[in-house]
């Protein structure tokens, strides 16, 4: 059985060296829909609580929210870090309060006092996929993504194959400990 959660993400982006539309910088609406897998909890009859998706990948995802995504190689990348400097925000504002946890990995790498994330590949709705699955994969039992952006949408099913154990009382991941970190139930 599934649970699935879907995400608001506010982000703009280009596709660098294409010959098309897309080659201008420009700015979507993205819908991520993440299905997570698991039995059935018979504490809290769930395979996992939805809000608890949304906390676990949130932590991550902010980064991509209200954000720039370029690729590494686009000359714009140093043109906008350039006029962030000059503004005085590169390194943070006091109101940017939306600030995910850094992260970098072979796909991606986020810059939250920027709003930006730099990417290896040029950032497609396929390469968005990608990217969260990379992020979330050893927290969450990914059964599925879908990203939807305008009138694209793409989507991947994995094969879920972590042992999590959760808490029969909130049904939420425990700790390495055994210890609900929600709850404070101890296996």
């Amino acid at each position: 059985m599934r649970s699935i959660t879907t995400f608001d993400l506010q982000y703009a982006h280009r596709f660098f060296g294409f010959q098309g539309e897309a080659q201008y910088l420009h700015g979507h609406t993205g819908i991520l829909t993440i299905e997570v897998e698991d039995s059935v909890n018979e504490g809290v009859n769930m395979v996992y609580p939805c809000n608890e998706i949304q906390k676990v990948a949130w932590d991550v995802l902010k980064n991509f929210d209200h954000s720039l995504i370029l690729r590494a190689d686009d000359p714009l990348l140093p043109a906008i870090l350039s006029v962030y400097e000059a503004q005085g925000i590169k390194d943070g504002h006091p109101q940017n309060k939306m600030k995910g946890i850094a992260f970098e990995t072979e796909l991606a790498t986020a810059y939250p006092d920027s709003r930006l994330v730099v990417t290896k590949e040029t950032m497609t709705i396929e390469g968005m996929i990608k990217i969260v699955y990379a992020l979330l994969k050893d927290k969450l039992n990914i059964a599925k993504i879908t990203f939807t952006s305008g009138v694209n949408i793409a989507s991947a099913e994995f094969q879920p194959n972590k042992v999590i154990e959760r808490c029969p009382l909130c049904g939420i991941s425990l700790d390495e400990s055994g210890v609900c970190p929600k709850c404070g139930y101890k296996k």
